[in-house]
């Protein structure tokens, strides 16, 4: 339960709870960004790349692993594989996505990267499909969009911008809290994401429910086996990760996550 706090003089109103600060930035009297910052626990090592799988992780991209993705139709996926790496072949429709064939509900995941300065290095990490952290050649942009790289796409702006430049290896680490659904699928709890790009933490507990993006892989480029994978995930909770194709050779390495 959360209980009343403190006011907040810009616009916005802070509660707090034993294990929450939330916070609304309201204008107009409307509600333009909630967040819930979940405290200082998730603080994951990003100053030196790779970082080493810990125990009990699940593996979809690694030393000695065959890639644990698959294409849009459910078959091998087309991405290069070039090393330990996984690189994005773009497709003129960008929708070209692979999934993970792991799923899960609430997760830890980790996933580092190299954009390309083909389409801006536009590229993605789409959480079951539907909330897409996004991946972008967006260093030194000033102010940063919700449509940059440390975003939550179409949700939120990233706290600051922690992106490095096109060629330099690059990496997330992200707490991802699934929404909830009742039985006949309204969402009862949104879901939420902390997230840490380079260093630096780029969202701190933003919440989300329904998705925004017109270009989700269950709406652009859809195929069958999707509509499978979104039907398993609307009755179950769990989903795969996707890594986003929208035009640029954006390359990936060391990808795992730790379910919660």
């Amino acid at each position: 339960m959360i209980a009343s706090g403190p006011s907040i003089d810009n616009g916005g109103t802070m509660r707090r709870s034993g294990e929450a600060w939330r916070t609304a930035l309201f204008v107009g009297g409307l509600v333009l960004v909630t967040t819930t910052a979940r405290g200082d626990d998730f603080a994951p090592r990003q100053d030196r790349l790779p970082v080493e799988a810990p125990a009990g992780a699940v593996v979809l991209l690694g030393t000695g692993v065959e890639p644990r993705f698959v294409g849009m139709d459910g078959g091998p996926t087309d991405w290069k594989h070039d090393g330990d790496e996984l690189v994005v072949t773009p497709s003129e429709g960008h929708a070209n996505h692979v999934h993970s064939i792991d799923t899960f509900e609430d997760a830890d995941l980790h996933a580092e990267f190299v954009v390309d300065p083909l389409a801006h290095g536009n590229s993605g990490l789409y959480f079951h499909g539907w909330f897409e952290m996004q991946i972008y050649d967006s260093a030194g942009i000033d102010p940063v969009t919700d449509q940059d790289e440390g975003s939550l796409y179409r949700f939120a702006q990233p706290l600051l911008n922690a992106a490095r430049p096109a060629g330099q290896w690059q990496v997330y680490d992200i707490r991802y809290t699934a929404l909830r659904r009742d039985a006949d699928g309204k969402v009862t709890r949104p879901g939420s994401i902390i997230a840490w790009l380079n260093g630096k933490k780029v969202q701190d507990g933003v919440e989300f429910d329904e998705p925004r993006s017109p270009y989700i892989p269950y709406k652009h480029g859809v195929t069958d086996h999707l509509r499978a994978v979104e039907k398993t995930l609307l009755e179950t909770g769990r989903g795969p990760i996707f890594l986003q194709d929208h035009g640029s050779p954006t390359r990936f390495r060391n990808i795992w996550f730790v379910r919660r």
